[in-house]
């Protein structure tokens, strides 16, 4: 028998097959279950595929708005590389200003989002309000400044106490109270209740909404909704 025709389980065809099979899968399974959260909120299917792609590739865009005076120094890298061996040097420049950006897919299309359920949900105001505030005011516990970075957040914060508050607060529509309530206080509670730490971060940009934002905000679209 010709050791051609079988085949080991280690064998390279046998591991890249698994693995793009298990991309496809895992994809499907993504686009599923976040399609599902967002036709939860009101939204048909198109527009939940709309906004679920527009939010990834926005999620790459910086739209910059204001530049802030930094008083810290601005800490780059380079590699340098010599005989096989990448060295990594720090460079320490002076930073004039950091420039203030809105993260395409972490701030701005939540936001639309956000205005449209509030369209739809006004006589919630209430609950929405409170349900805001409470999620601000975890997620600002948990955010940290960090140098040369910008505003680093726990993922699962935001959605996990925005499913909890949707749920503890009586309303009609628990799933939209949810996805405002994660979308707003992970921005608030992160990022806008941060922004005097700004000049001492030294970083080149700070993005409202990306970097360590993002996670939480495009989470608290899914995970929110689906415990709530």
């Amino acid at each position: 028998m010709s050791s051609g025709t079988i085949y080991s389980p280690h064998h390279p065809r046998f591991s890249w097959l698994f693995v793009v099979i298990f991309i496809i899968a895992a994809s499907a399974l993504f686009f599923e279950v976040t399609g599902a959260a967002f036709t939860d909120i009101g939204l048909s299917p198109m527009t939940a595929a709309l906004v679920i792609g527009a939010s990834l590739l926005g999620s790459y865009v910086n739209i910059p708005i204001a530049e802030v005076q930094s008083d810290q120094p601005r800490v780059t890298e380079e590699y340098v590389t010599q005989f096989g061996i990448t060295y990594r040097i720090p460079r320490i420049t002076p930073a004039r200003f950091t420039i203030l950006a809105v993260n395409l897919g972490g701030a701005v299309i939540p936001s639309i989002v956000v205005v449209y359920l509030l369209s739809r949900y006004s006589s919630l105001l209430p609950q929405i309000v409170l349900g805001v505030a409470i999620v601000a005011v975890v997620t600002h516990a948990v955010a940290r400044p960090t140098k040369g970075l910008g505003i680093v957040t726990p993922a699962l914060v935001p959605p996990l106490a925005a499913a909890a508050s949707a749920l503890l607060i009586q309303s009609s529509a628990p799933y939209a109270v949810a996805y405002i309530s994660g979308v707003m206080g992970a921005l608030v509670g992160a990022d806008l209740t941060n922004l005097a730490a700004i000049p001492d971060l030294g970083a080149g940009i700070v993005s409202i909404g990306g970097g360590g934002t993002f996670d939480g905000v495009f989470l608290s679209g899914i995970i929110a909704v689906l415990l709530a």
